[in-house]
C-alpha cells in the first residue's frame, strides 16, 4: 500500500470515529463497541473499493454492503455522511423520533444502505441473495458482507455457508468481525468458535486471517481473494471492541455504552493525542 492511500485511509478513519462518537453521544448511548472495530474496514471499501456513486445510491451496478450485524449502523452512518451520501447534521438525529437513522440499518430509511438489518443472521442470507442475483444478471458487481462473532452463534450463519461454497459464489465478500465480545460477555465463555478458519474452509470458502485495524492486512486480504475464483471469500478480522473509543477499550461490557458530550469530546482529544493529530 502506498503511503498516499495509506494517510487518505487513516485519515478517513479518525473523521469517521470522530463522528461515530458524536452521534452516539447525541442520543446519550447506542452500540458504540461493535461499530468502532469495523471502522478501518468501512474506510477501506467506501474511500478505495467500492464502486459507489453518493449522488446516485441506487445505481444498479453498484457493489452492495450489507452489514449484518447491524447494531453497528452508527458507524455505517459516519461513513456514508463522510462520504457524502448525506450531510454530517443529520447524525445529530440518530435513534430520536421521526430519524432517517435508526438503532439499526434499514434501507427505506437512510441513503446508501444496501439491506434492512434484522434478527442476527439475516443479513448475510440476504447478501448472498444479493451477489447471486448479481451473477444472474451478469453483473460485473460485488457484494461485501460484515458479520460477528457472535453472531455466528447463529444457525443461519451456516445455512448460508453452506449454500454459498456449494454455489461457488465468488463475488460474495464477507468480514467476519472477531472482536471477542458480544451482548452478555466474551464470545469465549459464552459459545466458544473453536476452528473459526478450518470451519468455513470446510465449508468450501476462500478464507483468509488479518489484524482488522492494519490497513496494509486489509488491502492484501481483498486483493487477494479477487485473484481466487470459484469460491466465496471470509477475511477474519481479529479487531478490538470499541478500538478507537479509548474509556471503552478496557471495558468488560462496551456493547453498548452511555457517552455525554463533553465525554465525546474527551474521547476524541485523547484518541487525537493517541495518534498524533494534536
Amino acid at each position: 500500500m502506498n503511503s498516499e492511500l495509506l494517510q487518505r485511509l487513516k485519515d478517513a478513519a479518525f473523521e469517521i470515529r470522530c463522528r461515530t462518537i458524536r452521534e452516539i453521544a447525541s442520543f446519550g448511548s447506542g452500540h458504540i463497541g461493535g461499530s468502532m472495530s469495523i471502522v478501518e474496514l468501512l474506510s477501506y471499501l467506501y474511500f478505495h473499493e467500492m464502486n459507489v456513486d453518493p449522488a446516485d445510491p441506487k445505481k444498479e451496478d453498484r457493489d452492495r454492503l450489507v452489514v449484518s450485524k447491524g447494531h453497528s449502523g452508527p458507524a455505517v452512518y459516519a461513513t456514508l455522511a463522510y462520504r457524502g451520501f448525506f450531510p454530517d447534521s443529520l447524525l445529530e438525529t440518530l435513534n430520536q423520533g421521526g430519524t432517517m437513522l435508526p438503532s439499526h440499518c434499514d434501507m427505506l430509511k437512510t441513503p446508501g444502505i444496501d439491506f434492512t438489518a434484522g434478527s442476527l443472521g439475516q443479513g448475510f442470507s440476504a447478501a448472498l441473495g444479493i451477489a447471486t442475483a448479481q451473477r444472474l444478471k451478469g453483473m460485473d458487481a460485488r457484494t461485501f458482507t460484515i458479520i460477528g462473532d457472535g453472531e455466528s452463534q447463529e444457525g443461519q450463519v451456516y445455512e448460508v455457508a453452506e449454500a454459498a461454497g456449494a454455489w461457488g459464489t465468488d463475488n460474495l465478500f464477507a468480514f467476519l468481525d472477531k472482536n471477542g465480545k458480544q451482548l452478555d460477555g466474551c464470545v469465549e465463555d459464552i459459545i466458544p468458535a473453536f476452528d473459526t478458519f478450518g470451519r468455513w474452509e470446510s465449508f468450501g470458502w476462500d478464507v483468509q486471517e488479518i489484524d482488522g485495524h492494519d490497513f496494509a492486512q486489509i488491502e492484501s486480504a481483498v486483493e487477494k481473494a479477487k485473484q481466487h475464483h470459484g469460491k466465496p471469500h471470509m477475511i477474519i478480522m481479529n479487531t478490538i471492541k470499541s478500538y478507537g473509543y479509548i474509556p471503552g477499550e478496557t471495558e468488560k461490557n462496551n456493547h453498548s455504552m452511555s457517552i455525554s458530550k463533553e465525554g465525546a469530546e474527551a474521547a476524541i482529544k485523547a484518541l487525537r493525542e493517541r495518534e498524533g493529530r494534536a
